[in-house]
């Protein structure tokens, strides 16, 4: 939205110029221009306050976001700490298992000798 209005206000600017060089054409050219001339600067001022606007929300949203950036921070951390003591759990579950399974073997293997 920014671009946007910058745009327009450089294609106002544009087209004073190519105003200014047709209306010294005709008489009713040099006329009417000082009328087009304060259209154009109205609507120049509205587009620069709504380009000022934009800028402070987006200066604001940039304020919230780096404010929310620290919290995000925080829980991804503690996500990936209780996602890493899921694992652990995990692992040590494994290993319990493993264990089982190796000492049956073993006790089948003394029982059978």
């Amino acid at each position: 939205m920014i671009a946007d209005a910058e745009k327009k206000i450089h294609d106002l600017d544009e087209s004073v110029v190519r105003e200014r060089q047709r209306a010294g054409e005709s008489e009713i050219g040099r006329a009417a221009f000082p009328s087009f001339l304060r259209s154009i600067d109205s609507r120049r001022d509205n587009l620069k306050a709504m380009l000022a606007e934009l800028e402070r929300e987006c200066a604001a949203v940039q304020l919230e976001l780096a404010g929310a950036f620290p919290d995000m921070k925080s829980l991804e951390l503690a996500m990936e700490q209780q996602l890493k003591k899921i694992a652990d759990a995990e692992a040590r579950r494994n290993q319990v298992e493993f264990g089982e399974v190796a000492l049956v073997r073993h006790l089948r293997r003394q029982a059978l000798r």
